[in-house]
């Protein structure tokens, strides 16, 4: 087989892997949690053992989507962090970022971080909730380095841009969560006050020399 044949089996077979990837999008954005594999099949027109053997198994399915819209959100998140305006500005911009994205689509989110209960026709839904965890720390660990990148932290700061990177996927998922779930306040509301509660040490930090600033 010559590189020519090689290179347009490999595009045939990722334009084939993005199709499947869209209809367990579509399901997904139907479903929510309850996406399974048996829907997701009869929406791509293929047999489950055609859908398997593309994705390995469940899990590889769901790490597909889980990368496919955790790599959307990331970016969004950085143009916030990037946009030229004042530093509490892109704080609150960053958080309104995270919180709209969940907002937009309740259902992937809830597929990415709750587990299902069970999918339709007997088929077992795809455990999310087991995932949630590899899911923000890949967050955390992107914003840690942003952190780190642009803020003069002093001696130790590696380690607390990581403290802080965490910390803050972790405090918006939860409220997001909360947020989402109940809906107690507008989501300006929110964004204002978890913009307070960061605001204290992130206004007081200076911007590392040569860096992008923050």
């Amino acid at each position: 087989m010559d590189t020519t044949q090689r290179t347009d089996q490999q595009r045939s077979a990722d334009r084939r892997r993005r199709e499947l990837l869209e209809a367990a999008d579509r399901v997904v954005l139907r479903d929510g949690p309850q996406a399974s594999m048996n829907a997701i099949a009869a929406e791509a027109g293929i047999t489950k053992p055609i859908l398997y053997r593309h994705f390995g198994d469940k899990g590889g399915l769901y790490a597909a989507l889980a990368k496919r819209h955790t790599d959307a959100l990331l970016n969004s998140l950085r143009a916030a962090l990037d946009a030229p305006a004042e530093r509490r500005e892109r704080v609150e911009a960053t958080l309104d970022t995270y919180l709209a994205a969940i907002e937009a689509r309740p259902q992937v989110y809830r597929f990415l971080m709750h587990p299902a209960e069970g999918g339709p026709s007997g088929d077992q839904g795809f455990d999310g909730g087991k995932n949630t965890i590899p899911l923000l720390r890949r967050m955390g660990e992107e914003l840690a380095q942003v952190i780190e990148d642009r803020l003069d932290l002093g001696p130790g700061g590696e380690q607390l841009a990581r403290v802080w990177g965490h910390g803050i996927v972790g405090m918006m998922h939860a409220a997001g969560d909360w947020w989402l779930g109940e809906r107690p306040c507008s989501r300006a509301e929110l964004v204002r006050s978890l913009a307070d509660l960061l605001w204290g040490r992130l206004a007081a930090a200076g911007d590392k020399m040569g860096g992008p600033g923050f």
